[in-house]
């Protein structure tokens, strides 16, 4: 193994760089495909010899684009899938997941080196050292080396049935309001009803992103006021129902001129918000909800300390309800685990203060399952 090609990585020639990224990006939605149809027909040997030959072709393309990062990466997965090909070993959810969280890395690593990001979050090293082990390990002892690689690498333990996560409902909330606040609230509930309306995708969200705001809110004593945070979590997104549907319903990459328009919706539901007395802080947590720590975000730029508390959980919840969804439209689903090892690898995006409070969440839920 070259450590130096994994804390380290060189590229030579970004516009290699740049057609290996293209074909990865059509090469791992078939990957994902071909692993949940083995879920169902674990011995089907075509689905085995597809999947085989798309990793192997992502570690050719890898060579050939000199991307050694990722030959670093795919190559003990090609191992392990020979050894599954060649009936060495069982296949196993586990193992698939271990396969699939190798394979979101690796576009996250050669996405952040494309644009300059750090790989710092991503722990690479973990990772490779851990699909090594796993391409070597005794067959019994298969599913436990999985585990193992997957704890090192999100730093959680996996759990069965982990996914089943975002099918929850929003837990009760206790809390004291006033018969005009409780009726705003029904309001603003209905229109975010609204909003999931315009599409299949949206079904539950609100009540998902409820569900997780309040209680990583919870785990800090309610720092937060309750009501506050629930109207901006009904609200936050309103704005988009200004915009032209075929900017914020699209599923395909946004242009420039796209991405312009959408960064007009939270100025929409602050606007709202903050014309209706008793609601400022809601108001505020929306019009920040896409300010960043390091000042990379928008509307304003803000940097850390001027982002308020109830925005930095409302980017979180938010961003990891997106990543559950990413890539939905070429048919690939991200587990719970995936999601949040992809949250936890976007350092700079956001708060420190927020993500470990948001991670006893999420550890809890799937200790309960």
């Amino acid at each position: 193994m070259d450590i130096h090609s994994i804390i380290a990585p060189v590229i030579t020639d970004r516009l290699a760089l740049e057609e290996f990224i293209e074909s990865l990006s059509d090469l791992a939605p078939k990957i994902e495909r071909d692993i949940a149809r083995l879920k169902s027909t674990p011995g089907d040997r075509e689905v085995i010899s597809s999947l085989f030959r798309s990793i192997h072709n992502i570690k050719g393309d890898a060579a050939l684009c000199k991307v050694e990062l990722a030959v670093t990466i795919v190559h003990p997965i090609e191992t392990v899938l020979a050894r599954f090909r060649n009936d060495e070993i069982a296949f196993s959810d586990i193992i698939a997941e271990a396969v699939l969280l190798a394979l979101d890395r690796l576009e996250l690593a050669v996405e952040s080196l494309f644009s300059g990001r750090s790989l710092d979050g991503l722990h690479l090293l973990d990772l490779v050292q851990g699909l090594e082990k796993l391409s070597l390990e005794a067959a019994p002892n298969m599913d436990e080396c999985a585990c193992e690689l997957i704890e090192a690498v999100t730093g959680f333990r996996p759990a069965s049935e982990a996914a089943a996560l975002m099918q929850g409902k929003a837990s009760s909330i206790s809390r004291k309001s006033k018969s005009q606040a409780a009726d705003d609230l029904r309001f603003f509930r209905t229109l975010a009803n609204q909003l999931e309306a315009r599409s299949t995708l949206f079904k539950g969200r609100t009540m998902r992103l409820l569900r997780l705001a309040m209680e990583t809110n919870q785990v800090m004593d309610k720092m937060i006021d309750p009501m506050q945070l629930e109207a901006a979590i009904y609200m936050h997104d309103i704005g988009m129902m200004f915009l032209p549907e075929s900017v914020w319903l699209k599923q395909e990459r946004m242009t420039d001129d796209e991405k312009l328009i959408l960064r007009a919706h939270p100025d929409y539901a602050d606007g709202i918000l903050s014309r209706m007395d008793g609601w400022e802080s809601a108001a505020e947590m929306v019009a920040q909800h896409h300010e960043m720590p390091d000042g990379e975000g928008y509307p304003m730029g803000l940097r850390a300390k001027q982002i308020c508390d109830g925005a930095k959980i409302l980017a979180i919840v938010d961003a990891f309800e997106a990543v559950m969804l990413k890539h939905i439209n070429r048919g690939r689903n991200r587990s719970v685990l995936r999601a949040i090892a992809e949250i936890n690898a976007c350092n700079n995006q956001f708060s420190p203060e927020w993500i470990n409070p948001f991670n006893q969440v999420i550890r809890r839920t799937l200790e309960a399952r």
